[in-house]
């Protein structure tokens, strides 16, 4: 045995066993025990969170005395990076988001909406590694939501209707909708609206998962002689059956809330949740720094 894996065998036997804490019976854990400074270096500690991440959907951790470098490198451990075309990163550190609210940001610079990162890419981030570099005093809690319960818990007309449909989402209508005309147009040159299926099959876990959201605009395959009679089933009829699966994000049962704390973090998995940031801080100051992960197609 080499003196690297010596020094690794040894680790392992110190170390105490994680504590997992769940804290809804629907989604969401605290893991106690736990260095995700070391994690970025262990192999066998990453799996151990990697496999309670496709259990709870989304891991939550306090007093992480991490660098930006580990942040960016415990991420790494579950893929590529992706940098946001918006919102700032680091610039030592590519792929870690800069998400700061301070006094110099407007309130109308919301973010309250219950949306899945980045699914205007035609392959949407696999997760997010989030860490709270400076909570609000009061408020700013972020809400993470399951989205296979969601599904699961649709009535079985609603699921025969929406099987087979796909949708629209749009970085245009979203993130551009302030921008000007002409860079908006840019913005929707480089990012053109991505399709995908409403009802998505987890790529690990074969789960069924509930895949509108925020940056959904409408139906892509919508108009049919089964669905449509006349024109009001068309536009109307589209609409309000996407508004209303929309709205399941926001039913309670289906959800965990988190109160951030300094360092502490978030792993989630974006294939099967929603999350909504809570803006009801401003104008206090809070600092968030997020690692996306790029994800897979979901053709």
């Amino acid at each position: 045995m080499t003196l690297t894996a010596d020094f690794t065998t040894l680790n392992l036997l110190s170390r105490r066993p994680l504590k997992v804490e769940r804290l809804t019976a629907s989604i969401g854990a605290e893991v106690h025990n736990v260095s995700l400074a070391e994690a970025c270096r262990s192999d066998e500690l990453f799996a151990e969170l990697k496999l309670l991440l496709l259990q709870h959907k989304v891991l939550f951790f306090r007093d992480q005395d991490v660098t930006r470098a580990e942040h960016v490198a415990l991420a790494r451990r579950f893929g590529a990076l992706e940098d946001h075309p918006v919102a700032g990163s680091d610039p030592e550190h590519p792929g870690l988001v800069r998400i700061y609210k301070d006094l110099d940001s407007p309130a109308e610079h919301y973010e309250n909406a219950f949306h899945c990162d980045a699914t205007w890419r035609v392959a949407p981030p696999m997760g997010s590694v989030l860490r709270c570099v400076e909570p609000a005093p009061l408020g700013g809690d972020t809400i993470w939501v399951n989205m296979a319960l969601a599904y699961e818990k649709l009535p079985e007309h609603i699921k025969e209707q929406i099987a087979g449909l796909r949708a629209s989402h749009s970085i245009e209508s979203t993130f551009g909708a302030n921008l000007p005309a002409e860079q908006r147009a840019a913005l929707k040159a480089k990012f053109p609206d991505a399709e995908h299926p409403v009802v998505r099959t987890h790529p690990e876990t074969g789960e069924k998962v509930l895949f509108v959201n925020a940056f959904t605009t409408h139906f892509v395959n919508f108009h049919t002689p089964e669905r449509v009679r006349f024109g009001f089933d068309y536009t109307p009829g589209g609409s309000e059956l996407l508004n209303y699966l929309i709205r399941q994000a926001a039913v309670p049962e289906y959800q965990v809330r988190w109160r951030w704390t300094k360092n502490s973090f978030a792993i989630w998995d974006n294939r099967n949740t929603q999350h909504y940031a809570v803006q009801d801080y401003w104008p206090a100051v809070r600092k968030m720094e997020r690692a996306g992960i790029v994800g897979d197609p979901t053709f």
